[in-house]
């Protein structure tokens, strides 16, 4: 077991040599230094369990201290020791989110509290939800070998993202290590799951079909629009997965009262191009190639290959009834889109239907691909999770959900389709022609190994374009 190392910061330390011993008498690691600045410097060399940091220092003062310690490591625990008891000293200190707070003269059973308190509780934390996740493990791992419907599927997802961001909150690297090693099982189990069950799904041969891109805006807006005459914003945050949007959850919850929470299939591909303009047209590509042709944009032409999403969300209310129907569509790619649509919100409140399509972390998801930078920044799940929850928290994108919170309006958030850190990638070769996209790849003469791709002959079983 790792000895708990203490810094013990204070200019009277050799009086509290009695203190010191009986700590190391208890089996725990003490150094002692008599300045802030002589903190700062061992802080930045050795690691540290918990500072005990007297207040009342010559030079940098124990607040200036803590502020800075709390720079470096804010999750760093430290506990202030102080001979005043005045009420402004308290509140600064605790504004500088301190782990505890001991008026001197401190007894040493006070400090052995003071420990118990605030190490034994992380280390009981931790030991907790690594117990609970282990005995789930062999629950999650029967269900995964089972025989699974996609409803049970679902179940076995929310599982799974549920104990990633647990574990998270405790990082234990050995049970984060097997718990990614049971998604990527779970991965590969769904995978064939989806390649058995999708062409079926599609051509109305199941009696159980998820809800897809295609029919989401039918079966969870539409009859929203129907049933209520305030103002409905949909927003559209591409490329969000369930489990960012589980770190974002809290803070819209901060505002909202959440009234319901669903998964959904993207079509394949699951690239933008495909997956949301079957969400906004109801409708799959190769029907919307047959009755919309001047709406699609084909894999050979240049430019972008969303263009006409507003024209086909304003056909698709056509088609269901709703041609009186007043909308707005906005699709944000930068920031300074997002506040000017956050600056002018009471702009769309005589619309029944605002819908704002928000492309960051698309964005992100590339550069995590294409960038050494944000590679870096984004190395894990646990990091990218903390990077969306991040940006989000300084993002136009919340400014506009905060002000939706003030007005009378009904707010749907979705997404098009989610991502997937590859860590093994497929190799495909191909000649000249073949597409560059990295989820999907076309061709006449492509060379893979069958076992580790959806292989479709006929792209109109799976109505997708030729």
């Amino acid at each position: 077991m790792d000895i708990i190392k203490i810094l013990w910061v204070d200019d009277e330390i050799e009086l509290l040599k009695p203190h010191v011993m009986f700590l190391q008498s208890k089996g725990y690691g003490v150094d002692t230094l008599v300045s802030g600045d002589e903190a700062l410097e061992e802080l930045g060399k050795n690691n540290y369990d918990i500072v005990f940091l007297d207040e009342n220092m010559p030079g940098l003062s124990g607040i200036e201290t803590l502020m800075r310690i709390k720079n470096i490591q804010p999750n760093l625990p430290v506990v202030m020791i102080t001979k005043s008891e005045e009420e402004i000293i308290m509140e600064d200190a605790i504004g500088a989110n301190i782990a505890d707070y001991l008026i001197k003269p401190v007894n040493p059973n006070q400090i052995l509290l003071c420990l118990k308190k605030n190490l034994d509780h992380r280390k009981i934390k931790t030991e907790k939800k690594t117990h609970a996740y282990q005995q789930e493990f062999r629950n999650i791992g029967t269900e995964i070998d089972s025989d699974l419907s996609f409803k049970q599927w679902k179940e076995v997802y929310k599982k799974l993202v549920y104990w990633e961001i647990e574990l998270d909150s405790v990082y234990d690297a050995g049970m984060l290590e097997v718990l990614k090693m049971q998604k990527a099982e779970a991965n590969q189990v769904f995978s064939k799951f989806i390649e058995k069950n999708y062409r079926n799904w599609l051509n109305n041969k199941s009696d159980e079909k998820p809800l897809f891109s295609h029919t989401i805006l039918r079966k969870k807006l539409f009859p929203v629009l129907q049933n209520t005459d305030k103002p409905v914003f949909l927003l559209l945050i591409d490329n969000l997965r369930f489990d960012q949007w589980k770190v974002l959850q809290p803070i819209i919850e901060q505002n909202y009262r959440i009234e319901e929470e669903d998964i959904f299939l993207s079509i394949l591909p699951s690239v933008t191009q495909y997956a949301r303009n079957a969400l906004f047209s109801g409708m799959m590509p190769s029907e919307i190639v047959k009755k919309y042709p001047q709406y699609w944009t084909s894999e050979n032409d240049e430019g972008t290959k969303n263009k006409y999403e507003e024209e086909l969300l304003g056909e698709y209310l056509k088609r269901f009834g709703m041609r009186d129907v007043k909308y707005s569509y906005n699709k944000i790619l930068s920031v300074n889109a997002g506040r000017k649509l956050s600056d002018n919100l009471s702009q769309l409140m005589d619309k029944d239907l605002n819908v704002i399509v928000y492309n960051f972390i698309d964005m992100l998801s590339h550069a995590r691909t294409e960038m050494e930078i944000i590679r870096e920044l984004a190395d894990d799940e646990s990091a990218y999770r903390s990077l969306t929850l991040s940006w989000f928290e300084h993002s136009p994108l919340k400014d506009i959900i905060d002000k939706l919170s003030e007005k009378d309006v009904k707010v749907i958030i979705t997404t098009d389709h989610g991502s997937v850190k590859v860590d093994n990638p497929v190799k495909i070769v191909g000649d000249r022609s073949t597409n560059k996209n990295l989820r999907y790849k076309t061709g006449k003469n492509l060379n893979f190994n069958h076992k580790e791709a959806f292989d479709v002959r006929n792209p109109e079983e799976l109505f997708l374009p030729k």
